[in-house]
C-alpha cells in the first residue's frame, strides 16, 4: 500500500475533528458520526478531482482510505465478521453520498439541505453544516490534487 496517500487521509481526518461540526448534534458524538463526516469530506474531495487524468490515482486514494478505515475498525475491537459487515455498510453509505452530491453545484440550497438530511439525521440546524461544506467544496476547487498529495493543509 502506498503511504504517499497518508497526507490526504490525515487531512480528511483533521477536517473531521473540527469541533464546530458537532455543535448541532443533539447528543454526544460517536465513531459513526465522525465516520459519516469523514465520508462526506471524502465524497467532496473525490467529486472535485474526478477526471480522466486522475482516475487511477483517485482509485488508489479510495483504496488507501478504506483500508485505513478498516484498520481503525479493527483497532476498536470488532471481529472479522463484524468488520466485513461494517465495511460493507460504510462503503454503501459512501457511494450513496457520492451519488447524492454528484451534481452538487447545480442544486438549490433546499435541495442540498435535503441531501444532508439523508446522512445527518441526528444533527440539528443543517444550515451550519451546509455552509461549512460549501466553503470546503469551494476551497477544494481552488487547489489541485497535487497540492493535497504533497502537503498537509490546515482545516
Amino acid at each position: 500500500m502506498n503511504k504517499k496517500y497518508i497526507y490526504i487521509y490525515n487531512n480528511l481526518i483533521n477536517y473531521t475533528r473540527n469541533k464546530d461540526l458537532y455543535k448541532n448534534l443533539n447528543r454526544d458524538d460517536n465513531f459513526s458520526d465522525r465516520l459519516t463526516l469523514f465520508l462526506l469530506h471524502f465524497s467532496f474531495f473525490l467529486k472535485n478531482f474526478k477526471n480522466k487524468e486522475n482516475k487511477k490515482i483517485l482509485q488508489e486514494i479510495y483504496d488507501f482510505n478504506f483500508r485505513q478505515l478498516e484498520l481503525s475498525i479493527r483497532e476498536i475491537g470488532y471481529g472479522d465478521q463484524s468488520i466485513n459487515k461494517k465495511m460493507k455498510d460504510y462503503i454503501n453509505l459512501f457511494h450513496s453520498m457520492v451519488s447524492e452530491i454528484h451534481f452538487w453545484d447545480n442544486l438549490s440550497k433546499s435541495e442540498k439541505l435535503k441531501k444532508f438530511s439523508l446522512f445527518l439525521v441526528d444533527f440539528d440546524n443543517l444550515e451550519d453544516l451546509l455552509d461549512y461544506f460549501e466553503e470546503f467544496n469551494s476551497n477544494l476547487s481552488k487547489k489541485t490534487l497535487n497540492y493535497y498529495l504533497k502537503s498537509v493543509s490546515n482545516p
